[in-house]
């Protein structure tokens, strides 16, 4: 094979190539501007705290304070959005942030049992059982028993309390819980 057969042979499989990509009936638009689509200043935005759940829910908890924040400005500050600002810097390892974001939502709405769950869960990773399992009763008593993952929670406070003998290898999961459907879990130690 001669070399100018080579790149006769070269040119014939990329315009075949090329012609197999279009469809036929198909036309291509070009667009003048090579920019993104503006952004409608009258167009509906996503309610952040809907977004901030979503992304909790992925793990994406970066990007939940984001919206969780958007939110908050949007908003206000309210026990809903201190709440869930609390559980994702609890997510991001920010225990101090978080414990005074949920400790003021409680303070704004004292009778919000998901709330005082998620300040269970913070205790529980700062060590303290004890303050963690009457901030879990309290939980329990106001939701009446109905939700699984605050009972649950109860459940492991009060035996990690009773356990003098408690092997921290043996760690049990938390779960944080939301206003409506849906929780959150934290995972220790790779669990």
């Amino acid at each position: 094979m001669t070399p100018n057969s080579k790149w006769w042979s070269l040119a014939a499989i990329i315009l075949f190539l090329t012609l197999a990509g279009c469809a036929p009936g198909e036309e291509v638009e070009d667009d003048p501007n090579p920019f993104a689509p503006s952004v409608d200043p009258n167009g509906q935005a996503v309610d952040g705290m809907i977004v901030g759940h979503r992304l909790m829910e992925a793990g994406e908890y970066q990007l939940a304070l984001e919206a969780y924040t958007r939110a908050a400005g949007e908003e206000g500050i309210n026990a809903e959005t201190l709440t869930a600002l609390g559980s994702v810097n609890l997510a991001l390892g920010r225990l101090n942030q978080a414990e005074g974001l949920l400790r003021r939502a409680v303070e704004l709405e004292p009778d919000w049992a998901e709330a005082w769950n998620n300040l269970g869960v913070l205790l529980m990773e700062k060590g303290e059982t004890s303050e963690a399992s009457l901030v879990f009763k309290k939980a329990y008593a106001l939701d009446n028993g109905q939700n699984d993952s605050i009972r649950d929670n109860l459940r492991l406070a009060l035996a990690k309390l009773e356990n003098s003998r408690y092997d921290p290898g043996q760690e049990e999961e938390f779960r944080l819980v939301r206003r409506g459907s849906g929780s959150y879990h934290i995972r220790r130690n790779g669990v």
